[in-house]
């Protein structure tokens, strides 16, 4: 019995109809017999116009003015659609927004270069909250990840990529530093909890921090803080700015970011791939085949 193989999926069965429409041919003879229709699937970009919102104007006695509200994603007269064709050009295709201004005025729409930028770099909170979700649910569910960081200029100023993912997900995170600190930043996901819980305290311990103040943060009822100066405030509470030799901050706001990333679950049983810089170095952590070789060679 022969297999038949199967025909790999093109791109017609890939298309969502999303309209469908009848032509009728011309100048049929009287003998025709109707065989059917013949399908013909087109993709097409549209800009246009589409549509004008006249929005209710009251005013109460007061002398307060209320105004309907636009639909979800409008933007100074732009609809998401172009937004995220916007968008999607500037950040996947790499158009500068003088070239995207010019593609757009060229296809008959008219916008200017500051409206450009402004669709870049404003309204953009949902994006962010769904980036921080994809991050978040990634390293939720990740078996590893693997991480890498190196210098940028941003803003004019030197700063730090790090990339972190898996084969299902990758994100990018500029920061000013390559600490350890900023690297457990990044992986809370948009949170900034320090926790003094068990996981901090034995990181406490492994950082040799002082016994006498890792006493005085375990013993405290506040243990959790939402951000850095939340956390900054409780240590000076403490009087740990006062002391002669102070504890470094740095070590004491990783161990309690760490503490923070374990008290939201992330990274329970995940697997840390990097070249093994320490701020790298965290829970279950693995050396990369390419930087593991270098160290077979140098042996």
């Amino acid at each position: 019995m022969m297999s038949r193989a199967i025909r790999p999926a093109s791109v017609r069965d890939k298309v969502v109809v999303t309209s469908e429409v009848t032509l009728k041919a011309a100048a049929v003879p009287p003998d025709a017999r109707f065989k059917g229709y013949e399908d013909v699937l087109v993709q097409d970009l549209r800009i246009a116009v589409e549509v004008r919102y006249r929005r209710e104007r009251w005013e109460t006695a007061s002398g307060e003015r209320i105004v309907a509200a636009l639909p979800p994603g409008i933007l100074g007269g732009f609809g998401p659609e172009l937004r995220r064709f916007i968008a999607a050009g500037h950040f996947q295709g790499q158009v500068t927004s003088e070239r995207m201004t010019a593609l757009l005025n060229g296809m008959g729409l008219r916008i200017s270069k500051r409206q450009v930028v402004r669709l870049l770099s404003r309204g953009l909170e949902a994006l962010v909250a769904e980036d921080e979700a994809v991050f978040r649910t990634g390293l939720d569910t990740a078996r590893w990840i693997s991480v890498v960081d190196t210098s940028a200029r941003h803003a004019g100023k030197t700063a730090f990529v790090t990339q972190a993912g898996d084969n299902r997900f990758t994100v990018f995170r500029t920061t000013r530093s390559k600490s350890r600190r900023a690297f457990l930043l990044t992986l809370q996901a948009g949170r900034a909890d320090h926790v003094v819980n068990d996981a901090a305290l034995a990181k406490m311990h492994a950082m040799d921090m002082a016994a006498a103040q890792i006493t005085q943060l375990a013993n405290h009822p506040t243990r959790s803080f939402v951000d850095a100066a939340s956390w900054r405030a409780h240590l000076e509470a403490l009087g740990f700015d006062k002391l002669a030799i102070t504890p470094n901050p740095v070590n004491v706001a990783a161990a309690a970011l760490w503490g923070g990333l374990c008290e939201q679950d992330l990274l329970r049983d995940t697997v840390i791939v990097s070249d093994g810089a320490g701020q790298f170095r965290l829970g279950h952590h693995a050396g990369c085949w390419m930087h593991a070789e270098r160290l077979v060679y140098k042996l």
